[in-house]
């Protein structure tokens, strides 16, 4: 398969395998509901829609949407939306999962109910999908993890990294090139990241970290562009050819996500890995289209899991 080269081609392959059924508790969300529209219009996927009746039938008209397109189930209070949305999920009546209005932190706590949650005994990680600011011909980029894990060790970031290349394989990419984001490129004691950077390339080097080139440290420039990597006498021949960053802390990879959204402009996609079906946790303030996006990144996530 060829790899994704765009975001649009998500929604184009998504289309292949649709549509499923995306489970939204506190739907009333605006452009988690556009989001969901434009799916159905797609041919990607429907909505079991979880919240007040209400306002989701007015808001859909709203949309010119009929509301008989997607299953409403009225559940006002958002905590109880986002246990019945997991409950439906685990009946095998949806298969992803989207945020809805609600904050990322009560969707999740569903997800990880140890007695009614989506575990499997995997990490969960986000891997959020955007485009490369400044790459001719255009290419997708991958960052993980600034969604979930706040403060990753070692062995985490091992399973972080894992998460994200299996998600890039249902991308089409073979071997996905992962760089470990630092601030420096020189591993240093004051700097424990950069150790940790190291003994991950040292892992795939020795074939402990399978399906995947893993290079670090490297900080972004030379992480992203072969120019920077040769100015800074980095020699390593996959520097700068990044499909995946991987960066150190949760601060680091939310603000890296934003920027490529609110600074860069590029559309962007999330789903975590980890659980039995695709979560998609977007920032309640990101765009309708970059939630169609999510949704198709999900779908195909799930289809390839089958």
């Amino acid at each position: 398969m060829e790899p994704v080269h765009t975001l649009e081609e998500l929604v184009v392959r998504a289309r292949a395998f649709g549509p499923r059924v995306v489970a939204v508790p506190a739907a009333e969300s605006e452009t988690a509901l556009a989001a969901v529209v434009a799916a159905r219009r797609r041919g990607i996927a429907t909505g079991l829609l979880l919240g007040d009746r209400d306002r989701l039938v007015e808001r859909l008209w709203k949309l010119e949407e009929d509301p008989s397109h997607h299953e409403i189930v009225h559940e006002p209070d958002d905590r109880r939306a986002a246990a019945l949305a997991v409950e439906r999920i685990r009946a095998g009546e949806a298969s992803m999962l989207l945020k809805g209005r609600l904050p990322t932190g009560d969707l999740l706590r569903a997800v990880l109910d140890r007695a009614h949650g989506l575990r499997t005994g995997r990490i969960l990680s986000d891997v959020m999908v955007s485009e490369h600011p400044a790459a001719q011909p255009r290419r997708v980029v991958g960052i993980t993890d600034g969604g979930v894990n706040v403060a990753p060790g070692l062995v985490e970031k091992r399973s972080i990294l894992e998460n994200a290349v299996r998600v890039f394989h249902r991308l089409g990419f073979e071997r996905p090139v992962v760089a470990v984001l630092c601030a420096v490129e020189t591993p240093t004691e004051a700097m424990p990241h950069t150790g940790e950077a190291r003994a991950l390339a040292e892992m795939a080097a020795r074939g402990e970290i399978e399906g995947c080139e893993v290079v670090g440290p490297l900080a972004l420039d030379n992480a992203l562009f072969p120019w920077a990597a040769r100015a800074k006498g980095i020699e390593h021949p996959l520097a700068g050819r990044a499909d995946v960053l991987l960066v150190p802390t949760i601060e680091a990879g939310n603000l890296l996500g934003k920027a490529f959204s609110w600074l860069a402009g590029k559309p962007v996609a999330h789903v975590i890995e980890g659980a039995r079906v695709p979560v998609l946790i977007p920032s309640r303030v990101e765009r309708a289209e970059d939630k169609l996006l999510s949704i198709a990144l999900g779908l195909l996530s799930s289809e390839m899991e089958r």
